[in-house]
């Protein structure tokens, strides 16, 4: 039987409404913003309320009066009268299971919803497609109550909606860690599809930004507690890491490992010896058509940048005879030579300096070579990602590289899963190409913030997938610290947001006006392994809870 905890109180200054109603309790009475209750309505219906600001009041006039009977101002003095006090509560209407949406009416009892009413109220309890993102905590004590909460993955992953954002300041919101666990349960009802006659597939690229941390995902985590490992049970998810997975790793001349990383040396040999790990090269016979991924970063609002790029890869003015790195960056100095005659008559040489500038920092890097040798695991990335399988894991480790040649890898390999699903790679049959291919890219702001070059072809990439990505089946799990900083066309095409903690000056930007205050200060304050959720089928921003990653974790990573 539902306890009772307060009435319902519509008062001249505060009346209910078909939003909002308010409603008194006991002071010492816990209840938290996001809980849910519910008040008995007309013809025996039942309108449900989600709690969103708590007020403690007494029938003190003023703070003056509260001083004057504590002695005037003596703090260890028992006061001299007794305050009656109460908590005030005001609630979001989420619903009513009649559909009766008139005011709840004064004096109307306010009792807990049960687990069940909790996932009627929320609309969680007819969720189509169902995908776990977490799950709940209501209430304290006695009256406690932990359920499992699922989004509807068409809204997720599509045909519905798509694309998920996360933000959150960087060690404390666990944005790498919410990724991966959805990725996981993605991963995991795919698997259960795979026997099955029909269509849906799934493949996912995950760029490895920081340290080690996504480079062992296949290796259990010691560490996870039994209490964990229920919450995953009780989710309805396996407790193991993922499977089918492949770890591309930088190539490096100079280094030992030849790999150019900050994986364990022994770790990354021993994935190669299990075939299960390579080693990528740009080669400049296939790769020069991505020379432009080098100047994403650098505004070009003349399109000289962009005209020179064009120049080399016709092959005009002497660079047919061009066959590796090495040769270009010599051709392109031939250019960059005061009183030079020959070439493009509109581009200048102080274009061809600035454009070697930029060029030669990221082409000496050792992943640009002249060939690949495929018995030692070394592979193109394009050729690694266009031949990508039904529910394989490619992980990109891109962590050790500078900003530029970063860009370049990430862009290369977006490129290519455009192309592939575009129906560009003449080599495959449709049938044989995952139906949806998932990205999972941090440091988003690095590519698509507001302070990013209009003219960037990465830019331009991640804002064709945001728009057009869902209808390709590329979808786009993107992870920032601030989510204010991110181009509005981006985040404004992604169905689902995730919240995680934040600061105080974040929540005050616009992207926050329509989130209650309380939930906006509430961003402050969430600890690693918890996240405010927005997603098309909730009725209202839930506050929902993880576990910790089910794969191998680092210390200091």
């Amino acid at each position: 039987m539902s306890k009772t905890i307060g009435k319902v109180a519509a008062t001249e200054k505060a009346p209910t409404t078909i939003d909002e109603f308010f409603f008194w309790t006991d002071q010492k009475r816990i209840l938290n913003p996001f809980d849910v209750v519910k008040v008995g309505h007309i013809d025996e219906s039942v309108t449900f309320g989600v709690v969103e600001e708590i007020s403690h009041i007494t029938d003190s006039a003023s703070y003056l009066s509260n001083y004057i009977s504590s002695d005037f101002g003596d703090a260890n003095q028992e006061p001299n009268m007794h305050r009656i006090g109460m908590n005030f509560v005001k609630a979001k209407v989420v619903g009513n299971n009649e559909n009766i949406y008139t005011p709840v009416l004064d004096g109307s009892k306010v009792s807990l919803a049960n687990e069940k009413e909790v996932l009627q109220a929320l609309g969680l309890d007819k969720i189509k497609n169902p995908m776990p993102c977490g799950y709940l905590e209501m209430y304290s004590g006695e009256d406690k109550i932990e359920l499992p909460v699922n989004f509807n993955s068409q809204f997720l992953i599509g045909p519905e909606g798509a694309h998920l954002n996360i933000s959150g300041i960087s060690g404390l919101a666990a944005k790498t860690s919410y990724s991966m666990f959805l990725l996981k349960a993605i991963h995991e009802e795919y698997e259960k599809q795979k026997n099955k006659v029909n269509d849906n597939s799934v493949a996912f690229v995950i760029f490895n930004v920081k340290g080690r941390d996504l480079l062992a995902i296949d290796e259990p985590n010691e560490e996870l507690s039994n209490k964990q490992k229920d919450i995953y049970k009780n989710l309805n998810l396996k407790t193991e890491p993922f499977n089918n997975v492949k770890y591309f790793y930088p190539y490096a001349e100079q280094t030992g490992s030849k790999t150019f990383s900050h994986g364990n040396r022994k770790d990354i040999e021993a994935q190669i010896d299990n075939n299960k790990a390579f080693r990528y090269k740009y080669i400049f016979d296939e790769d020069k058509d991505n020379l432009d991924l080098l100047l994403a970063n650098m505004e070009d609002a003349s399109g000289t940048m962009e005209s020179i790029v064009n120049y080399i890869i016709q092959e005009h003015g002497g660079f047919n005879e061009v066959g590796n790195w090495a040769e270009l960056i010599n051709k392109v100095s031939e250019y960059t030579k005061a009183g030079r005659k020959s070439g493009d008559k509109e581009i200048s040489v102080m274009s061809w300096r600035k454009f070697k500038r930029i060029i030669n920092k990221s082409l000496t890097h050792d992943i640009f070579q002249k060939r690949t040798i495929p018995d030692k695991n070394e592979i193109r990335l394009k050729e690694a990602v266009s031949n990508i399988q039904k529910n394989e894991v490619q992980v990109i480790d891109i962590a050790k590289l500078d900003q530029d040649t970063q860009a370049f890898v990430f862009g290369d390999v977006i490129r290519a899963i455009y192309e592939l699903k575009l129906g560009q790679d003449e080599k495959r049959a449709e049938k044989d190409i995952p139906s949806k291919i998932i990205i999972f890219i941090d440091e988003l702001n690095k590519y698509a913030s507001k302070d990013v070059p209009k003219n960037s072809p990465i830019l331009r990439q991640i804002l064709d997938i945001s728009e057009r990505g869902r209808s390709l089946g590329i979808i786009l799990f993107s992870v920032e610290q601030f989510k204010s900083a991110i181009h509005d066309r981006v985040k404004g095409n992604c169905a689902t947001h995730a919240y995680g903690r934040t600061n105080a000056i974040e929540i005050s930007k616009s992207d926050y006006r329509f989130i209650p205050q309380v939930y906006k200060n509430m961003m402050t304050r969430l600890i690693p392994g918890e996240y405010i959720l927005e997603h098309p089928v909730f009725r209202s921003l839930l506050n929902i809870k993880f576990p910790r990653p089910l794969y191998k974790q680092f210390p200091n990573g």
